[in-house]
Formats: C-alpha cells, structure tokens, sequence
C-alpha cells in the first residue's frame, strides 16, 4: 500500500471545501469561469495594502548581508518585539517578544500549539461549526477531537461545554469571528467562558487552554468589537495569521501570542520554539517577517467585504433562505432548505452555484457561502439564485436593509 491507513482514511474524510473547490475548477473548464459562480473557498480576494509593497521594496533594497540566512526558532526578534507591542496595545497585558512565536501563517500556529500542549488520548473542545481542518490538527498530534454544539444562533453555550469538560480535557479552540458562520462572540460570552473553565480547573485540578483563532479579528462590520480573550482568561494562547488582514494567504506569514499570564509560560514558549523546528516548519519566512513591520496598523478595504455580505444576506433572505447576520469574517452559513445539506450543494451544483455543506463544519442542516468573491460574481449570481430558491419551493419575504 503507497500510502498509510490512517493518511487514506483521512483523505476520505477530507475537507469538503477543497473537495467544492477541486469541483469548481473542473466545472470552470467545462462550462467557462464566467458562468460558475463559486462562493465555495475562503480565498482573500483583495490585494495587501499599498504600505505592504512599500515595506517589500524597502527590503529589497537594504541589500544587507544575512537578510536571509537562518534565525531563532521563534523568529526575529525585532519582528517579535513589534508584534508583542501590537499586542501590548490591544489588551490589558504586558506582552514582550518572548511572548511571541513566528509561524508558518495560523494553521502552522495551531500545529505547534498543539504539538506542544497535547499528551496522547487529551482531548480539544471545537465549538461546532468549526473550521473543518481543526479535527486533523488534533489528530496529528495524539489528541481527541470533542465537538461540542452551539446555541441557535451559534453563540457560546456554556452547558455543553461544561458538560464535555472532563479531567482529559487539555484545550478548547475559540475562533471568532468564526469560520463559517461570521459569529463574534461578545464580551459576555468570553467572560462567561472564562469562569467556567476557571471553575473546571480548580474542580478537576488542570490546566486547561484556550486556543483562540483569530485570522479575521480586523474583518468585522457594523462597529462590533471582537473581545480580547487574554483579558479574560490567564491560560490563553493566541494563534493567528496576516491572511485575512494584510491579504497575504499564500505568503503562510503568522504568529503565536502566548498570554503573560499563562501557567509556565516560559515552559510553552520553549516548547513551541522547539516544537516548529521538529514540526518541519523551522521558521516563518524571513522576507515576510521583515515586510509586516511596515503595515502592521494597515488592513485591507473591510468594506469590500461588508457590502458583499450586505447584498447577498439581504437577496437571500428575501428569497427566502434563513440565517444569521454575520458580524465578521466572510461567510454566511444558512440553513439548508432539505434535510440533507448535501444534497442541497448538489442541488446548487446544478445552477452552477458552488458552496460548502455544513457537515463538513460539523453542523449538518446548514451550508456555507464565501463572499470573498469579485463584486461581479455575487451581482451575476442573484437571478440564479433566484431561480434556485423558486424551485426549492421557498418563499419570498420583506426583508428591511440595514
């Protein structure tokens, strides 16, 4: 056999947005791009800040000895300081740069997280909907993913949470905004969160970490605030990417913000440095870490985003699909109207209209759009989307604009 069991059972069970994406690109040779509206990948659309290309030319052109050579595990220290500094702004807390550790974009974070908290058969909470890859990040290093449902409108629900904690329970993985439904958990869920699992480690006398995922903390709409889960709870580790923020996806650039108040912070620290050296990852790239110090107080036009959200929640929905509002990100998640979420994309398939089941986030009975897509394809899509929900039997209703 060429490949390993286990490799080929999770292949089998692999992320259903590659899966819808792969699909796009055949049907897009088929039928032409213009004619497939894909809403299927969360790919950053929007081009880095100009001040991202000033920062790269200015590189460039310092031409000094050593720019790329080897460095720290945790990265730069110059890049490291700055980063903590972000930090230090941002939250009550003290960050320094021996806080910080520079990884291969937030998915690299998560792994060297994990890699070093987990002992073999501890277990991670994942808030369902989740992102799809967090069930194999668990897995890669010995751990057992817990999914655990949220509310109706997919807030925290602290009694199934406490009702999964259990004295195997190393971790729980916050993403907020979250991917895939836009949901930012407020001030009084985190809070809430935060004595609970203070309560839990007294009880059960752990330590027990929230891992918060925060690439799309700056891509939020109408003046919500993404709260800092530092200020609330001490054993907080912070992962996160410039993917969302400065556009830069592909360029696999992020960081780990290890909470000064963690327990044995400089235990975590040094495991991480030694832990994305094991991993493969050995550093971020270099360029990338030296670029970002030039816009790290610069985004991309947020905008952009909202007025896709805006259009498409609000012709969905007056078509008659339901959903929540989303507060960031770029997703919605609606429910599906037929029982199998599934089918319901392949129902969509036909129409040319490319989106992500929900089982595959975990919560079967919904399916996730990405907006982050040319202003022409959401604007092209509505008359076949229109199409789509006439035949699906929904039925239209006023729906005011915000």
């Amino acid at each position: 056999m060429p490949i390993s069991n286990k490799v080929k059972q999770q292949i089998a069970k692999a992320s259903w947005i590659r899966r819808m994406f792969e699909e796009g690109t055949r049907l897009k040779e088929k039928v032409g791009p213009e004619n497939v509206f894909d809403f299927s990948l969360g790919n950053p659309i929007l081009e880095p800040p100009e001040a991202f290309y000033d920062a790269i030319y200015e590189c460039l052109e310092e031409g000094a000895f050593g720019k790329h050579s080897y460095m720290a595990n945790a990265g730069f220290a110059e890049t490291r300081a700055t980063v903590a500094q972000i930090h230090t702004l941002e939250s009550s807390l003290e960050y320094g740069p021996e806080h910080i550790i520079m990884t291969v974009g937030a998915a690299g974070a998560m792994n060297v997280t994990l890699k070093t908290l987990l002992n073999e058969g501890e277990e991670v909470i994942l808030l369902a909907p989740y992102f799809a890859e967090y069930w194999f990040y668990v897995d890669n290093h010995g751990g057992v993913a817990r999914p655990v449902a949220t509310s109706s409108d997919f807030d925290i629900d602290l009694d199934t949470i406490e009702a999964a904690i259990n004295p195997k329970t190393r971790a729980i993985i916050v993403n907020s905004p979250n991917n895939p439904t836009g949901r930012v958990y407020a001030h009084s869920s985190i809070h809430g969160l935060a004595q609970l699992l203070e309560r839990k480690q007294r009880e059960l006398d752990t330590t027990i970490y929230i891992l918060t995922d925060e690439p799309y903390r700056v891509i939020v709409y109408d003046d919500v605030e993404v709260p800092v889960v530092a200020d609330y709870y001490p054993n907080t580790i912070l992962c996160t990417s410039h993917s969302k923020d400065l556009g830069l996806a592909g360029e696999r650039i992020g960081h780990i913000a290890v909470s000064p108040r963690a327990a044995d912070v400089d235990d975590l620290v040094n495991g991480m440095a030694f832990a994305i050296r094991t991993l493969g990852f050995v550093n971020a790239p270099a360029l990338m870490q030296r670029a970002i110090l030039g816009c790290l107080e610069s985004t991309v036009d947020v905008d952009f985003y909202r007025r896709n959200r805006d259009t498409l929640y609000h012709e969905l929905t007056s078509l008659g699909f339901e959903m929540e509002r989303p507060q960031g990100a770029f997703y919605l998640f609606p429910r599906s109207p037929l029982d199998d979420d599934v089918e319901l994309v392949r129902y969509l398939q036909k129409h040319h209209i490319l989106t992500v089941p929900g089982s595959g986030f975990g919560t079967p009975g919904y399916f996730r759009i990405s907006y982050a897509v040319n202003r022409k394809v959401v604007e092209d899509s509505l008359a076949v989307w229109k199409k789509a929900a006439e035949e699906l039997g929904l039925k239209p209703r006023k729906v005011p604009t915000a």
